[in-house]
């Protein structure tokens, strides 16, 4: 049996992802919005001008989230995950590679994508 999926169905996702409101830095993976705050290394205000939703790499659609240079850290720790929120839900969380991060410095996070992939 074929699989497909429209779209349509998959846009919706993806445009929720994008009323993300911050960007936040990691040191270990909070499990909800409340966990960001304990475990929150450096912030950056986001909107929808910062998110674009195309074909994806591989099949599905993706959005890519724009690069966000000179984000200010706030507090000193190994990052390890990147996260964005609405300021009530976190949306999405992800791994990032590991650096060690100096309240007081800057960090720029490079342009990444979230993918969701045709059913196969």
């Amino acid at each position: 049996m074929v699989k497909r999926v429209d779209d349509t169905v998959l846009d919706p996702a993806l445009a929720k992802i994008a009323t993300a409101t911050t960007l936040t830095v990691c040191a270990t993976d909070p499990v909800n919005y409340a966990g960001i705050a304990a475990a929150a290394l450096a912030s950056v205000t986001v909107s929808g001008a910062d998110f674009t939703i195309a074909d994806g790499t591989t099949s599905g659609r993706k959005t890519t989230v724009a690069e966000q240079a000179g984000v200010s850290i706030t507090a000193t720790g190994d990052a390890d995950h990147t996260v964005l929120d609405d300021g009530t839900t976190l949306l999405y969380g992800t791994t990032a590679p590991t650096q060690t991060l100096t309240s007081g410095g800057t960090v720029t996070v490079a342009a990444w994508e979230i993918e969701i992939a045709d059913p196969s």
